[in-house]
């Protein structure tokens, strides 16, 4: 029989709603099933992954492997996500992987104290995600057939260079506006803010360029008013699409430390 790693999603506190047969359709990781493996009074959610595949030999390979990161970054996220609708979880790094189960209740037994405040922390707390992008028209209104029949068309091409640099100047200070009108929107409403790397190329969704990535940690059950915060804060900033997403399980808030002994633990 091929060897075998424990794969771990995430860390929580066992509910009512994983009991029984809760987890027996969810799919994690390359198929595999999920199930919860506890010390105290903390639990992780493990899946059994090949170790030819997920070894720190094999994982360093797949890093270049855009496809595969991707199909196990999906199963991944839904595991966490599925976690998330019953119970407060806090997501571990893509490919955390152990050497087996005991070495998964030794890394929750290490961190109990840790892991129960944070658990107390994101309780009834969601995760939202606001990215601000600038749009701007790529051509002048003025034609280039028009363009090359007036008089001089230098000028002519001179005046549509400088009205795109104008219009792209007023378009990155209305999504710089529209950034500090959702922080202050979202004060009294969000509890922290992350803010993260914009988005390039192939990350970037959509039309426009990603200028602000920020994550925003909402009591859940006033998501409904930070969504309209944020809404209402950039209606009238022309030149600006602002994106909403969520609501997710903490990711960008659940920093958890370092394991003790990180040779014992392989992670992308």
């Amino acid at each position: 029989m091929a060897a075998e790693l424990s794969y771990a999603y995430a860390i929580l506190r066992p509910a009512a709603g994983l009991t029984g047969d809760a987890l027996r359709d969810v799919s994690g990781v390359a198929s595999g099933a999920v199930r919860l493996v506890g010390e105290g009074a903390v639990a992780a959610a493990v899946g059994s992954v090949p170790e030819g595949e997920f070894s720190e030999a094999a994982l360093k390979l797949h890093l270049e492997d855009l496809d595969w990161l991707e199909q196990v970054a999906r199963a991944h996220h839904g595991v966490v996500e599925f976690l998330a609708s019953r119970t407060t979880v806090l997501p571990l790094r893509l490919a955390t992987v152990y050497v087996d189960d005991d070495r998964v209740r030794e890394v929750l037994r290490r961190g109990a104290e840790t892991f129960t405040r944070m658990l107390d922390r994101f309780a009834h707390h969601v995760e939202w995600g606001v990215k601000v992008y600038v749009e701007t028209a790529r051509d002048s209104t003025v034609p280039e057939a028009t363009e090359a029949d007036a008089p001089d068309p230098g000028r002519a091409y001179l005046r549509r260079r400088r009205r795109q640099h104008e219009d792209r100047g007023a378009a990155w200070s209305a999504a710089e506006e529209a950034v500090r009108r959702i922080e202050a929107g979202a004060e009294g409403v969000a509890v922290e803010l992350a803010r993260h790397r914009p988005q390039q190329g192939q990350l970037a969704a959509g039309a426009g360029e990603n200028v602000a990535n920020d994550s925003y940690l909402v009591p859940a059950e006033r998501s409904d008013e930070f969504r309209e915060r944020v809404r209402r804060a950039t209606r009238d900033l022309p030149g600006v699409r602002v994106e909403i997403t969520g609501p997710w399980a903490p990711y960008s808030f659940a920093v958890l430390p370092e394991p003790e002994a990180p040779e014992e633990v392989e992670r992308l």
